[in-house]
């Protein structure tokens, strides 16, 4: 019991700070209700749509909500450094809750057509260029450096938990009532996140001071990612992976429709699947000290083989099966890249790095997720998965070489040195 105890303790430690304690729960009740809302926004896609364009409708869907960040993203990231960036997030997460009032109203009105939902999903991604950079550096502040590893697993282990329930409520949502009462639901939950970040105490925040409006800073930011190695190689694996692999809100709702000839029902389940897999990830990533190279690349090598073992399932049962364990590893990745990024960069600098994680890892979308819903178009989604699978697959064995050869260095450097005093 006393082993439980203290493992509990070290997974959820971070939850003894006040702050992050709002923070955390509040964004429990808000990412659940966001999960409903992309759940059932993917299914209103393909009811609008039918089977012979839905992969690329919902490819398109996805790339204009993530385009603002490609086009956009590095610029969120200067704001993030400017900008007190508590404030910044009450400001965006009111906008987001606007962007959901209006889907519900033209869906609850029955005036509903593709290119509105095209719209709004391309404004919910300019609201996302200047909330995601200040988020994902908001978590320093709120616990410090020695706890955010901790802090970020446990905000991936909020996100899984979410897409855990949010789909699953979705999906009887819109078999019972219809479609429209997730996005009002998303739209309210909202409001626990904007008042946590209102009731919290300034005064123990661990803030620095905001970059002062200088020239130049988009171009700073860029040349200190990629002259750092470590930053370099995980913004490069996690752009790869996140282009081609994480594609499951196009490839999931395709299978679990046309593989597999389910409903709504099957789709949240198919994600809640996942999600499981994903949350247990997450809780294993709150419990490490310190993130590092191996477990990144190795996270990585795990998910791809698993898509691919996803995509080859003969049935849905196989299919779920796989989901979890791919959930698992897809979220140790993930969690594994954010505290690197956050860790190995400077403080003024922070805003300007997770901003270009944001870009590489949701600003591919635009890229990844026509491609993705193309394939899945014409050889099913079986292949799009599949193409998913195998190139991230291709970009962690790159990662390992690179590790490997790292390693193989280090002992003829060691070597070396002690040699340089003797032949002088």
């Amino acid at each position: 019991m006393t082993r439980v105890r203290l493992a509990g303790q070290r997974t959820f430690h971070s939850l003894r700070v006040r702050n992050y304690r709002l923070f955390f729960f509040s964004q429990l009740i808000s990412l659940s209700g966001t999960w409903m809302q992309t759940t059932a926004q993917s299914w209103l896609v393909l009811n609008l749509t039918g089977e012979s364009g839905a992969g690329f409708a919902l490819g398109l869907m996805m790339a204009l909500q993530f385009l603002p960040l490609l086009l956009f993203g590095v610029w969120g990231g200067v704001i993030a450094d400017r900008l007190d960036k508590r404030k910044t997030l009450v400001w965006t997460q009111s906008a987001a809750a606007v962007l959901a009032v209006a889907l519900w109203l033209i869906v609850l009105t029955g005036v509903v057509q593709l290119w509105m939902i095209y719209v709004l999903a391309f404004f919910l991604g300019v609201v996302t260029v200047f909330d995601n950079p200040a988020r994902q550096a908001f978590v320093i502040e709120m616990v410090g450096p020695d706890d955010v590893t901790n802090a970020v697993g446990l905000n991936s282990a909020v996100f899984n938990g979410a897409r855990l329930v949010g789909p699953a409520i979705a999906g009887v949502l819109i078999h019972a009532i219809g479609i429209s009462p997730s996005f009002l639901v998303n739209a309210l939950s909202f409001i626990p996140v904007v008042a946590a970040l209102v009731a919290m105490r300034t005064r123990e925040l661990h803030q620095r001071t905001p970059l002062p409006r200088e020239k130049g800073q988009i171009r700073e930011g860029l040349r200190y990612a990629w002259s750092s190695p470590v930053l370099r190689s995980t913004l490069l694996l996690v752009t790869v992976v996140a282009t081609f692999g994480f594609n499951f809100i196009i490839v999931l709702p395709l299978l679990a429709k046309y593989e597999f000839h389910g409903g709504a029902g099957l789709y949240g389940t198919l994600f809640a699947v996942m999600a499981g897999g994903s949350l247990m990830g997450a809780l294993v990533a709150a419990g490490r000290a310190r993130p590092n190279q191996r477990t990144l690349v190795g996270s990585a090598v795990g998910f791809s083989l698993l898509a691919i073992v996803v995509s080859v399932a003969p049935n849905v049962i196989a299919a779920m099966v796989a989901l979890v364990p791919m959930g698992a590893f897809s979220m140790v990745f993930i969690a594994t890249a954010n505290s690197t990024l956050q860790l190995e960069t400077r403080h003024e600098m922070r805003g300007r790095v997770m901003a270009l994680y944001a870009l590489v890892f949701l600003g591919s979308t635009p890229i990844g997720g026509p491609i993705i819903g193309w394939i899945s178009q014409q050889w099913g989604p079986r292949a799009g998965l599949f193409v998913g699978g195998v190139l991230s697959l291709l970009a962690a064995a790159s990662a390992v070489w690179g590790l490997r050869r790292e390693q193989a260095t280090e002992p003829s450097e060691v070597v070396e040195l002690p040699a340089q005093p003797e032949a002088a």
